[in-house]
């Protein structure tokens, strides 16, 4: 994420970004509210007066419209964020109008209110921008899952299996490991690191290969050990601390670690709450050491609750806060306990 212009006074103001990637997006689907004032640029029909011929004849123009918000939708697979709202600034006030904000379009967002949780994730946003493309390898005999770590999960980019049709054990398997190697390379680029895990040897085969072949890769690459490979393999790198060897501590990494504290402490009765109701009580006693709340349950109670309030109260009573992600699987296990969850300093009756 870029930041182009930041103009705010008591948190109110607007900030003018320029998303670089999908995560940018996907941070700015949490970052934009209803009723904000958005702007960007964007296609508009415009009339053709002076067509006699076809008086009616309507063509595209690219102007900077601003939108008053009501809905917004995240498209991962088509790379871009749809906001729609009635226009507010530009031509044709009042009309509804959908903006498509993609990676390079510069987006103007003015709020009357900007939240601390808004503000530290774009701070996120433009730390991530100087981080590297991590690509994280699961794989056991005959078998690979190949993810791209995001902010918001690991997206699952292909898996491939050994052909079974094929004899030749040990030229199989270079094969395998060919056609493994071949989709990789379509998604590294200078600044990519590589992690290969998995149980047993054939991750370290794997590595000798791209010793042998391509050397130029080496340097980028760490092995683990995982049990699995697959989503749960994912999750065992993130546990297992391999992104923190490479980067600073991912956001990933630290929802991941904080759920497995949080469902250890529920299996034993320990020093965990979950539900709204019991976590408010727990914020009365102060007895909240961590907030742990869902980003889709967050933006819901924004609609409709004082949500705000209470995240200032737990903070002021010395409480972290942790904003999950929906997308991912510890912010899916976050939801099946109803979106909002706290890690306490001491047990309350």
């Amino acid at each position: 994420m870029k930041i182009e212009k930041k103009v705010l006074k008591n948190n109110n103001g607007e900030i003018k970004l320029v998303p670089q990637n999908l995560d940018d997006i996907w941070h700015l689907k949490h970052i934009i509210d209803r009723n904000d004032l958005v702007s960007s640029y964007t296609w508009r029909d415009i009339s053709n007066s002076t067509d006699k011929i076809r008086p009616d004849k309507q063509e595209k123009k690219k102007i900077w419209l601003g939108i008053e918000v009501e809905e917004t939708e995240f498209h991962k697979f088509s790379n871009r964020l749809r906001v729609t709202g009635k226009i507010r600034v530009g031509t044709d006030l009042a009309q509804y109008h959908t903006l498509n904000i993609e990676p390079g379009i510069e987006v103007s967002i003015f709020k009357d209110e900007w939240k601390k949780d808004q503000l530290e994730r774009i701070d996120d946003a433009v730390r991530a921008s100087n981080q590297p493309k991590v690509i994280i390898i699961t794989i056991e005999e005959g078998e690979a899952s190949v993810g791209i770590l995001r902010q918001y999960g690991i997206d699952e980019s292909f898996n491939i299996s050994l052909s079974s049709g094929k004899s030749g054990g040990e030229s199989k398997r270079a094969e395998f490991f060919t056609d493994l190697l071949k989709q990789i390379i379509n998604l590294f680029n200078d600044w990519t690191k590589i992690v290969i895990a998995g149980p047993g040897f054939t991750k370290n085969d794997l590595y000798q290969f791209i010793k042998e072949r391509y050397p130029q890769f080496v340097d980028s690459i760490t092995l683990e050990n995982t049990s699995s490979i697959g989503i749960s393999g994912f999750q065992e790198v993130l546990r297992r601390g391999a992104i923190e060897k490479i980067i600073n501590e991912n956001r990933l990494s630290k929802e991941t670690r904080y759920i497995d504290i949080l469902l250890k402490e529920i299996a034993t009765d320990g020093l965990a709450t979950y539900g709204m109701n019991d976590v408010k009580k727990a914020n009365e006693f102060g007895a909240i050491d961590t907030l742990l709340i869902l980003d889709e349950f967050l933006r819901e109670e924004r609609g409709s609750n004082d949500i705000d309030s209470f995240l200032k109260e737990v903070e002021e009573k010395g409480g972290k806060l942790i904003i999950f992600s929906s997308d991912f699987e510890p912010g899916k296990k976050l939801a099946g306990l109803g979106g909002i969850a706290a890690i306490l300093r001491y047990k309350i009756t």
